[in-house]
Formats: structure tokens, C-alpha cells, sequence
């Protein structure tokens, strides 16, 4: 744990297997609230797109803030517990962003839509701001590092960073199909556009993985 290497910019915050865990967890977890909302209530994005990201967001927002604060940067000055509480704070303030995000890019905003809207992006909250949320708090140094920096500080910016654009380009690219008139049940919002970034999310695990079992290689290999 902390050990730096100037030459890669990376520095081993985790170990390769820890973070093989935790991204199996987050990926897996993403089955359960599926299953439930399949063999338990008959539903799914189609048919109750508004309850079905319900379940799935009320999972997987609670894995995600378990999970990631134990990855949390200060603990000198910030306990579990807190680290819990401002995963919580970062849920809600991603969904306001989230939410406003998708309001700007022409998402519906009429009461019929607003459920559908908020469950979306209280989902796209857990992907995107609760994860640094947690490790990080409110440090405007590791937000920028996380989101507008090109090069990974340490393997727990990997883990956070490439997940989030997953799930952020992958919600773009689900929304391409909505405008088309094919008149799909799959294309109302926000069914396409959850399936996006749920499948954006994946990948980005998968790749924050290999990132990181590729660089720990290279940093044992140095090391010797």
C-alpha cells in the first residue's frame, strides 16, 4: 500500500486481487436486483422501467459505498462510517448532476417522466460520483484528477475513473437509438440509455482491471 513510482505516475494504493474482488462484486452485483425484479415482482426495464431501476440502484448505491470506502484516502481524518455517510451525500449530489445533465440533453421533463428520471440517475449516481465520493470526499484535487486529468495517479483512480466514462459513454451511445422511428418499446426513456450504461459500466470494470494487473506486473518486474 503507497508505494510510489515516479516513472508511471501510478503508485500501488491496492493490491491486484483486491481489486479483482471488489470489481466482481460491483459487476455481479448488478444480477441480483435483476433477478428480483424478474422471478419476485414480474417486472423488468421494459414493462416497469421506473421500478426496475429502483431495485437496481437501491442495491447497487449501498455494495458501492460498502465497498469503496474501504478504499477512502484520509483515514487519518475520516472514519468508515464517514466515509459511508458522504457516499450518501455523493449519491444525492450525483443524481441532481445526473439528472440536470439529461434534462439538458433533452431528456422529458413532464411528471409522467420524473420517477423514471430520478431512479436514472440516482443509477448513474452509483457509477459516476458515489465511488469517489467515498474514497475521496470533497477533495477538488482528486475530483480534477479523477475526471479531468489523462493519467491515472494511483490503481484506485483506474477503478473509479474507467467505470464512470464507461457508464457515462455508454449511456450516450444508448441513447441513439430513441429518436429513431422504429416504435420499440426498448426506446422510450430511459430503457436504452440504463442498458448503455449498465453494459458502458461492465466494460469499464474489465478495463480498469487489465490497467491494473498489467501496471502491478510491470512495478513487481521493476521492483526486481
Amino acid at each position: 500500500m503507497g508505494t510510489s513510482n515516479g516513472g508511471s505516475g501510478l503508485f500501488l494504493s491496492i493490491s491486484p486481487l483486491k481489486a479483482l474482488i471488489l470489481h466482481l462484486i460491483c459487476g455481479f452485483g448488478l444480477a441480483p436486483p435483476f433477478l428480483a425484479a424478474h422471478h419476485i415482482y414480474s417486472i423488468n426495464l421494459t414493462t416497469r422501467p421506473s421500478q426496475t431501476l429502483f431495485l437496481i440502484w437501491g442495491f447497487v448505491a449501498p455494495v458501492v459505498i460498502l465497498l469503496f470506502s474501504h478504499l477512502r484516502q484520509d483515514r487519518k481524518q475520516c472514519s468508515y462510517i464517514q466515509a459511508v455517510g458522504r457516499g450518501f451525500l455523493g449519491l444525492l449530489a450525483g443524481a441532481i448532476v445526473n439528472a440536470l445533465g439529461a434534462i439538458i440533453l433533452g431528456t422529458p421533463v413532464s411528471f409522467e417522466y420524473f420517477r423514471k428520471t430520478l431512479n436514472w440517475s440516482l443509477l448513474m449516481s452509483s457509477f459516476t460520483f458515489v465511488p469517489v465520493a467515498c474514497a475521496f470526499g470533497s477533495s477538488w484535487t482528486n475530483w480534477h484528477n479523477i475526471f479531468a486529468e489523462t493519467k491515472a495517479f494511483s490503481f484506485v483512480d483506474c477503478m473509479i475513473r474507467l467505470p464512470a466514462y464507461g457508464a457515462v459513454i455508454g449511456a450516450w451511445l444508448g441513447a441513439w437509438p430513441m429518436p429513431l422511428d422504429w416504435e420499440r418499446p426498448w426506446q422510450e426513456w430511459p430503457i436504452c440509455v440504463t442498458y448503455g450504461a449498465m453494459g458502458g459500466y461492465l466494460v469499464g470494470l474489465v478495463t480498469s482491471l487489465v490497467c491494473i494487473i498489467t501496471c502491478g506486473r510491470q512495478q513487481h518486474l521493476k521492483g526486481e
